[in-house]
């Protein structure tokens, strides 16, 4: 995963170009999902695959970064209103244990 507008291969330094696009689900406020296209590009040296994620989202997680990070600061709790059973207890508790990683891909 490589944030957008980044043309290098973090693997190699080789040049990435543009290979395909995917769908990837992404859940927000309010329990509402939509699907973005995420480009994927490919590495012309050593041919290996980097999604190019925008901003809003983190790797590997579905819900938008405005919600995960709202979560890490503590704003957003299983109490707070409008976010009563999303995300759940667990997620939430998985994301605090992953606090360090997850603020360093900011």
């Amino acid at each position: 995963m490589i944030a957008e507008n980044i043309s290098t291969c973090p693997k190699c330094g080789g040049r990435l170009r543009y290979f395909d696009t995917v769908k990837r689900i992404v859940r927000t406020k309010a329990r509402v999902t939509e699907w973005h296209d995420i480009r994927r590009l490919r590495c012309t040296i050593c041919g290996s695959l980097h999604r190019e994620l925008p901003e809003e989202l983190f790797p590997y997680k579905q819900y938008e970064a405005e919600v995960v990070v709202g979560v890490l600061e503590g704003l957003i709790t299983c109490e707070t209103l409008g976010f009563e059973d999303y995300p759940c207890e667990m997620t939430m508790s998985r994301w605090m244990a992953q606090e360090q990683q997850l603020l360093l891909w900011r």
